[in-house]
């Protein structure tokens, strides 16, 4: 499968964005997905998560209440609404597959990853 991030770009505190990533290769709907991110000098950690059907969602505790992930089947499409942005979502913001979106909340089970978009938050 491959995945292909767009939507990021520089942000005012407080400010919103909202990311894009595209799925193609294979069936989008059997799957979870999930955006991860990394700033620099640290890990890469888990933001949000859906699964296949869509009815639940996972989130990190530092974007509950600010970010929505969300998923369109008819356009094997995944988005992350971020909204009230803050210095600290600075980072390189990347889509992923996965077996199953708690597992992904747990950095497990993850199988294909987009090349990522930056996401630059100023104050």
């Amino acid at each position: 499968v491959e995945l292909v991030e767009s939507g990021g770009g520089l942000a005012a505190v407080g400010g919103s964005l909202n990311l894009s990533c595209l799925a193609s290769g294979r069936p989008f709907s059997t799957y979870a997905m999930g955006w991860f991110r990394q700033a620099p000098g640290k890990e890469r950690e888990f933001v949000a998560a859906v699964p296949w059907s869509g009815l639940s969602t996972y989130y990190a505790d530092s974007v509950k209440g600010r970010f929505t992930i969300s998923r369109d089947g008819a356009k094997n499409t995944v988005y992350l609404q971020m909204d009230s942005l803050k210095p600290e979502d600075t980072a390189v913001y990347y889509c992923a597959e996965g077996s199953s979106a708690q597992r992904m909340s747990h950095m497990d089970g993850l199988s294909s990853w987009g090349q990522g978009t930056q996401v630059t938050v100023s104050s």
